[in-house]
């Protein structure tokens, strides 16, 4: 027996069921590339689920940690404040879309910046309603799961959602839906479900992550900051996954000029170590009272450090510019395989600096998805070495994660072990 299968079969008996897992253990990583329990190499385009944006151990986010270990782990910031978290929450308010004057709060994970964003538009506006969008994805957590536009396998079986959540359609050209479509279908929800004067917020991601990496276009997104304003609803920018120079600048709402009233982070906001955040109108933040927000681990000082680490190596290495180019060769090769014949299964290509993918169809003339070999494709690249994550609310696209540190020598040995990949599964399918 292997040591993954050893590994594999204690995972079964030991943890629980609903924590879903792939097959690859790690052993050891470094920068884009990843080694499992058997010695086997792979090449990283998941990166912690787009957490890894400075790549695996960046030597200046150890050496930050480190640093910081010698100096204290944990005091907790509501009992002994200090100065990384205040120096982070300068920069974070620097560094978010808008020249008003704003502040920021830490927490751990990202589905708590989309609570804490959601209770501070609540307690700022006296309202208890919020719009979210089709294939949205907002966290695990029972509200972050009601915001999600998402059934399987965030929904099902929890029973019933917290209430005054309403999700609007999504624009998705590829999926036939307009601007004009989605702007309808919320007025229709205005005049039909919910009374825009009972609406908090609305939160959205600039590009979806696990809805398919769609994404909102700025014409969209500037209509809703209308809508917004005309109505006094506070506008969330999910950012915890478009966020941290992942599209090719700071933030995905960056592309559009939109300026969101608040911008919840996380994932690659501290290279690995877990931290979120809520920066925005000072106004907004501050609504909730003293105690209101917060938690034992937020702003752990470990996560802070690798945090102001990670802002500067996304500022010293121009990892924007890195993005914006990553992403560059990844959709012309990704155009090129598509153009190529047998390959109709590849309906559509799509992305935003370095976040990117392809929905596999059945037929491009219909669209209908192809889950089943979308499976096969990753599990295809997992045995060439390379590691893949599929989304979309049809199961049927495959997002590009590398590390912005990735070294182009890599990036394109990736792209050839995918391009092999799909060719193996078309075969192996019309067998």
């Amino acid at each position: 027996m292997t040591e993954s299968a050893r590994l594999s079969a204690r995972k079964s008996a030991a943890v629980a069921r609903g924590v879903a897992t792939r097959g690859i253990y790690a052993a050891r990583a470094e920068n884009a590339e990843l080694w499992d329990a058997e010695g086997r190499r792979f090449i990283d385009f998941a990166a912690g689920i787009a957490v890894n944006n400075t790549g695996h151990r960046h030597p200046r986010v150890m050496a930050a940690v480190a640093e910081q270990a010698q100096a204290f782990t944990h005091t907790c910031f509501h009992v002994a404040p200090y100065e990384g978290y205040i120096a982070l929450a300068e920069r974070l308010n620097a560094a978010t879309p808008g020249d008003f004057e704003k502040k920021t709060m830490l927490v751990t994970t990202g589905a708590e910046a989309v609570e804490n964003a959601i209770k501070m538009a609540r307690a700022y506006t006296g309202r208890s309603g919020v719009i979210s969008f089709s294939g949205a994805f907002h966290g695990r957590t029972l509200l972050g799961i009601a915001l999600t536009g998402k059934v399987a396998p965030y929904k099902k079986g929890f029973g019933a959602m917290p209430p005054e959540i309403v999700h609007a359609p999504f624009p998705n050209a590829f999926h036939g839906v307009t601007e004009a479509d989605a702007l309808e279908q919320l007025e229709r929800l205005f005049a039909s479900s919910v009374d825009p004067e009972r609406v908090a917020a609305i939160i959205i991601e600039p590009v979806q992550g696990e809805g398919g990496f769609n994404i909102a276009p700025a014409g969209f997104l500037r209509a809703l900051r209308d809508i917004c304003d005309r109505h006094g609803i506070v506008l969330i920018a999910d950012e915890v996954q478009a966020g941290m120079a992942r599209t090719g600048r700071m933030f995905g709402f960056d592309h559009s000029g939109v300026l969101p009233d608040l911008v919840t982070m996380a994932k690659g906001l501290a290279g690995g170590f877990p931290l979120s955040a809520v920066t925005g109108r000072a106004e907004i933040v501050d609504a909730p009272n003293p105690g209101g927000v917060g938690g034992t681990y937020a702003g752990n000082p470990l996560a802070v450090a690798a945090a102001h680490a990670v802002l500067d190596v996304i500022r010293d290495e121009d990892l924007c510019a890195r993005a914006a180019e990553i992403g560059e060769v990844i959709r012309a090769r990704l155009t090129q395989i598509a153009a190529q014949q047998g390959m109709e299964c590849i309906g559509d290509v799509r992305g935003l600096g370095a976040m990117n993918a392809l929905e596999l169809v059945t037929s491009r003339t219909g669209n209908a998805p192809d889950a089943a070999l979308t499976a096969a494709v990753v599990a295809e690249a997992e045995a060439r070495g390379l590691i893949l994550l599929s989304c979309g609310t049809r199961y049927n696209v495959i997002r590009l994660l590398p590390p912005l540190t990735i070294p182009m020598e890599q990036l394109h040995e990736a792209l050839d072990i995918l391009e092999a990949s799909i060719e193996a599964a078309v075969m192996k399918k019309a067998a």
